[in-house]
This record gives structure tokens, C-alpha cells and sequence, in this order.
């Protein structure tokens, strides 16, 4: 029997992905663990790989196609085995929905259709399971009408998708098929977005995803077959170039206006004194560099800093709810890494318990593994406070915006010498600008500066930093 091959739960987050390609042809045979399928996120390109060994048949899902996690999108068996959605008798002209329940199907085999679900509640009688169709606390998969299979057979439709009402919920019955293709979502929600932004209507706009859903590559299509509007002959020789808004910068743009929208943001801004603090990195280089395999930089000291304060002010380790300040235990420190794809922001989680040294190298493995497209599922996601650094690019202040939920972020700027006043005299020190944007909703403006001061004393000295380490 062949094994559905299927996109995997790529982190706690993730609901849908995009298809970048296949790697394998229809009919291949493939061994398990290859690769066969690459995918994107929000945040990163992901290999998928085969979940068993055979010959591979592909579904009707194409590069740029947004699918579903847990999603059906091949079969793996023998030569002679077909994609469910592409068995049986050619399907028969779709009536409109209000007349769904005339519509008149062919025989199909039962094997048509695979009968999958996934752990996400539907509309319905809550019934879960896992992504090999089997119930909780049982060995059988959940049971298909022959009408319904035959029915989801022609009309392409994932069972998996399907809320079971037959059989005390756990039977799919034609019924449960042709609520679903009344009620479903007729529009993935890349492709609604894309819609709108291009201010294309849909209207008779045939859908060629899974169950008839209009796609991205559908709108996309609507859009070039949209008239084109009469050229304005005064601003188009203006434009050197139109970069769509899509993929992560479409998601960049997405969260940080959600944030600006959403927080009550507030910005406190610190000159510190790094003197000792490049001391101590240089000292720090020269003793440890060969044995580490790296140099310590400004960017780990910072961060294990960084997590020292939150440890002792818990309160900027906070994210909001609805109805709570959640006061969070583990330090997850976010640092914000500029690749070529945009802005991403690897996570070291429980940053206040790792040496500088494992910091150190699990950063630099984080970072990466950014650049390169190849980043795990949950290396970006879970932080609880983040860093930003633009002090490279010769910036001596900034204003970034706070990495929703998180109650607050740091920006650093470039560590310089100044000629500033020190006991009353002119003098050269190596100095740093720091700046905090809180959210007000969850912190005071007073207790943020203490955190910001007390940050500013173990820098400025950092044999204090180096003692409190030990309580």
C-alpha cells in the first residue's frame, strides 16, 4: 500500500508553506530520507524528506503553490500506484455551491482518496488525530463512506479537511464532503492578501489548488489578464525598479506595522562608557581565540549582559495576553542578523545559563545556517527579548521596532571613541549609545531605566557583571 508523503509541522507556528521545488520527478524512485521537496516559511527555505522508500507519485501541487501543514502532496510505493487526486474517472463539470447536493459524481475507487487528518480542530465536532489518520488511542483509521470518497475522489478534496459527523464522529459520510465544499475557504490567505493589494477582482477566477482553492499563481494570473491602466507618462519614467511585496518582506512589513500599530512604544537612550568592556574583549581575544575557534565579539558579550539584567528586571522579560503579563522564566535572547533574504532574528534559548563560549558557538552556528536558507524550524521563533546592532554600518543611535510580543528590544550603536568629560576633564573613551523601546502597556518608564542603568553599570564595569555570574 503506498505511503502518503506529506509536509511536516514545520515548528509551533507555521500553518501553511510555500512550494520552492521538487527535487525528484514523477515516477523516481526515492529511498527514505532523501530529500525530495523543498519549502518556504515565513523565515526560512526547509528541505522535506521522504518518509519512506519507493517510487514516488506527485500531487497536483506546483512550484509557488501555498499548501497546508500535514498537507497530502505525493505517494510513495510501487510503480503501478497513482496520486489519489489523479485516479478515477475525469471529473465532472462543478455546479454551483447552492446546488451542491444535486451533484452527480462517477465511480471511483476507494482508494481515490486518502483519508489523513491533522491535529488542527475543524469547524464542528472537535476530533483530532495525527498525520497518519489514526485516532487518538486507536489502531484503525477513521472510516470513509464509499459515496464520500468517490464525491471527494472527483472533486479533489483532502479528507483530512474533512469534520466527520457520521458514526458518533468518527465516520466521513457524502454529507460531511459537501459541507465542506459549500463552507470551505475557496481562497489561500497569500492569495487574498496578494488580491488586495493589487485591487484585482476574483470574480470568475477558477481555482487550481487542492479543492478548487484560488492560489497565489491564480491571482497572480488574474492580475496580468487585468487591462492595463493607461500609462502615466509623468511618474513611470520615475520608477528604476517595482519589487513585489512578498515572502519575508511581505512578512517584515506585515509584523513591524503590527508592532507600530499595537504597542505603546516608548524609547530610552544611554551613552556608555565601553572603555573597559573592548579591554576586556581584547584581553579575552588573545587567551581564548585558539582554543574556542572564535573571538569573542561586542555582540556576545552584550547578549550575555543583556540576559543578566533580564534575569535580575523580569519584568522586561514579558510578553502581553489578552488579559495577563506574562513574566517569563527562560531568557530567550533574539539577535537580529541582516541577510540577503531580509531581516531574521536567530534565537539562543536560555541565553542567562550558557557559558560565553556556548553562546558564542551557537550563535555563530544560528547565523549561519540564516544566511545559507538552511535554518531548523524553531531556530526563529521563541525569543522573549531581542538585540539589534547597526553600529557596524557606522550608526550611533536608532529607534528599532519591538520584535512583537515581546515586551521590548535593545538597539546598539557602533562603540567609537569620544572625546567626553571624565572627573572633570577632556578626555578620549571609547563610548556606546544604547537605546530601549518598551512597550508601555507592560512596562513603566521607570523601571525600564532601571534596567537601562543597571545594564549601563556592568558594562561600563565589568568586573560587576563577572561577579554577579556567580550569585
Amino acid at each position: 500500500m503506498a505511503v502518503e508523503f506529506f509536509i511536516p509541522k514545520l515548528g509551533q507556528t507555521v500553518e501553511e508553506v510555500t512550494i520552492i521545488d521538487w527535487l525528484v520527478k514523477d515516477g523516481e524512485r526515492v529511498e527514505q530520507g532523501q530529500s525530495v521537496l523543498e519549502v518556504e516559511t515565513d523565515k526560512a527555505v526547509f528541505p522535506v524528506e521522504a518518509n519512506a522508500s519507493g517510487v514516488i507519485h506527485l500531487g497536483p501541487f506546483k512550484k509557488g503553490d501555498v499548501v497546508p501543514v500535514i498537507t497530502t502532496v505525493a505517494v510513495i510505493g510501487k510503480p503501478e500506484d497513482r496520486f489519489p487526486s489523479a485516479a478515477g474517472a475525469p471529473a465532472a463539470e462543478q455546479a454551483p455551491a447552492t446546488e451542491t447536493a444535486a451533484i452527480a459524481v462517477e465511480a471511483a475507487p476507494a482508494e481515490a482518496v486518502s483519508a489523513t487528518w491533522d491535529a488542527t480542530p475543524r469547524e464542528g465536532p472537535e476530533r483530532t488525530g495525527t498525520h497518519q489518520g489514526l485516532l487518538p488511542g486507536t489502531s484503525t483509521r477513521p472510516f470513509v463512506s464509499p459515496r464520500a470518497r468517490r464525491l471527494a475522489g472527483e472533486k479533489q478534496v483532502d479528507l483530512h479537511l474533512v469534520t466527520p459527523t457520521g458514526g458518533e464522529g468518527v465516520r466521513i459520510v457524502e454529507k460531511d464532503v459537501l459541507d465542506y465544499l459549500v463552507h470551505s475557504p475557496k481562497l489561500t490567505p497569500v492569495a487574498r492578501r496578494v488580491a488586495e493589494e493589487a485591487g484585482v477582482s476574483l470574480q470568475g477566477v477558477s481555482g487550481s489548488g487542492p479543492g478548487g482553492r484560488i492560489t497565489r499563481a491564480d491571482v497572480e494570473l488574474a492580475i496580468q489578464s487585468e487591462p492595463s491602466p493607461a500609462p502615466q507618462t509623468i511618474t513611470d519614467p520615475d520608477i528604476l525598479e517595482r519589487l513585489p511585496l512578498s515572502g519575508v518582506r511581505a512578512i517584515i512589513a506585515e509584523r513591524m506595522a503590527m508592532s507600530v500599530h499595537t504597542t505603546a512604544r516608548v524609547t530610552l537612550v544611554i551613552e556608555i562608557d565601553a572603555t573597559q568592556l573592548v579591554q576586556m574583549r581584547e584581553r579575552l581575544k588573545q587567551r581564548v581565540e585558539k582554543e574556542w575557534g572564535f573571538a569573542p565579539g561586542y555582540n556576545d558579550l552584550l547578549a550575555k549582559m543583556v540576559a543578566t539584567a533580564l534575569r535580575r528586571f523580569p519584568y522586561m522579560n514579558a510578553r502581553l495576553t489578552d488579559d495577563a503579563i506574562l513574566h517569563l522564566k527562560p531568557v530567550n535572547m533574539g539577535m537580529a542578523v541582516d541577510t540577503e533574504r531580509g531581516l531574521l532574528v536567530p534565537v539562543i534559548r536560555d541565553a542567562d545559563k550558557k557559558s560565553l563560549r556556548q553562546f558564542g558557538l551557537e550563535f555563530r552556528d544560528l547565523v549561519e545556517r540564516a544566511r545559507q536558507r538552511k535554518s531548523l524550524p524553531d531556530d526563529l521563533t521563541g525569543g522573549t527579548f531581542t538585540i539589534t546592532s547597526l553600529g557596524a554600518f557606522g550608526i550611533d543611535a536608532f529607534t528599532p521596532v519591538i520584535n512583537y510580543p515581546e515586551a521590548a528590544i535593545l538597539g546598539v550603536g557602533r562603540i567609537a571613541p569620544r572625546a567626553t568629560v571624565v572627573d572633570g576633564q577632556l578626555a578620549v573613551r571609547t563610548m556606546c549609545t544604547l537605546s530601549l523601546v518598551f512597550d508601555h502597556r507592560l512596562v513603566d518608564g521607570a523601571p525600564a531605566a532601571r534596567f537601562l542603568a543597571y545594564l549601563k553599570e556592568i558594562i561600563e564595569e565589568p568586573y560587576l557583571w563577572l561577579s554577579d555570574l556567580q550569585e
